[in-house]
């Protein structure tokens, strides 16, 4: 199953389930460092806080840096999107 969302527009396509296409400011705080995450999840990053690899897992993790992590343009735009609108929410 592939996971497609379009976030502000940005398409994003990665392994996990599937949901439907919503912009970034109909999802709570929750969901968008869900999004975020899945997405870091889905290209290999290790996880250091106990939530999210309670929620994750670091099995077959390959990076430690999420800045450096090799990731496709619509991810890292997708990212950066979900953290801007994390940012515009008051999220943390």
């Amino acid at each position: 199953m592939r996971l497609s969302v379009a976030i502000l527009g940005v398409g994003l396509t990665l392994g996990g389930l599937a949901l439907s296409a919503t912009p970034a400011a109909a999802y709570t705080c929750g969901e968008l460092w869900w999004l975020r995450n899945q997405i870091y999840h889905a290209n290999g990053y290790c996880f250091k806080s106990r939530n999210a690899i309670n929620t994750f897992g670091n099995s077959g993790c390959l990076y430690d840096n999420a800045g450096s992590m090799p990731m496709s343009t619509t991810d890292r735009n997708a990212v950066a999107q979900i953290k801007q609108q994390e940012r515009w929410q008051g999220c943390r």
